[in-house]
């Protein structure tokens, strides 16, 4: 019988990170969809998700939120069976093997005056401990992105990682690099509040 009385030494286990068990459970038919692309006001946001080193991720899950094209947030319920005709603002996409993510949405309206347009963007990927969050502005409101308080309160030097580029009619890109060179900036939960002179608390330079 092995002897009880003198302590085996502890082997050291492995370090646990997020994933990416996600990227079975939290995908679901028709989350990329938030309007129907063949609506006349569909926009197409897409573009891949990076790690430190510069490599595509292939198994990153991407959310988005945003407001209608007048600036109101949905009231809509039942964001998992999509209606065809309506718009729930909420989407989810995993991103492909080349780490290629797409969404259909509407363009937002700003949400409050002094405000520009944008969507709220939440990342989950390997390595991650907890979800990340950022802002997709867009290229063609350049003069309500600098008036917008959070987007001017940026780095000019980084202020790009906030900004989805028009690649062609009604589609835009916005890539997300998670560390290293071009780092996407990244806000805490509270950056997100209303209140403006909350605005850029919290968030990684």
């Amino acid at each position: 019988m092995p002897d009880q009385s003198t302590p085996r030494p502890l082997a050291q286990t492995p370090a646990q990170t997020v994933g990416p068990f996600f990227g079975y459970a939290l995908p679901y038919s028709g989350g990329p969809t938030v309007r129907a692309p063949w609506q006349p006001d569909a926009i197409r946001l897409h573009g891949t998700v990076f790690d430190g080193a510069g490599d595509p991720i292939p198994d990153a899950i991407v959310e988005i939120w945003g407001a209608d094209a007048a600036g109101r947030p949905s009231t809509e319920r039942g964001v998992l069976e999509r209606d065809q005709h309506g718009f729930s603002g909420f989407g989810r996409a995993a991103v492909d093997r080349d780490g290629h993510y797409v969404f259909t949405t509407i363009k937002p309206g700003a949400t409050r005056d002094g405000l520009a347009p944008y969507l709220l963007v939440t990342v989950f990927a390997r390595g991650v401990l907890h979800h990340l969050f950022t802002r997709a502005y867009f290229d063609d409101e350049a003069a309500a992105n600098a008036a917008d308080p959070l987007l001017s309160s940026v780095d000019p030097a980084r202020r790009h990682t906030l900004v989805a580029v028009s690649d062609a009619p009604g589609s835009y890109r916005f890539d997300i690099r998670l560390q290293g060179e071009g780092e996407t900036v990244f806000l805490e939960f509270a950056a997100l509040d209303p209140a403006p002179e909350r605005r850029g608390e919290g968030m990684r330079r």
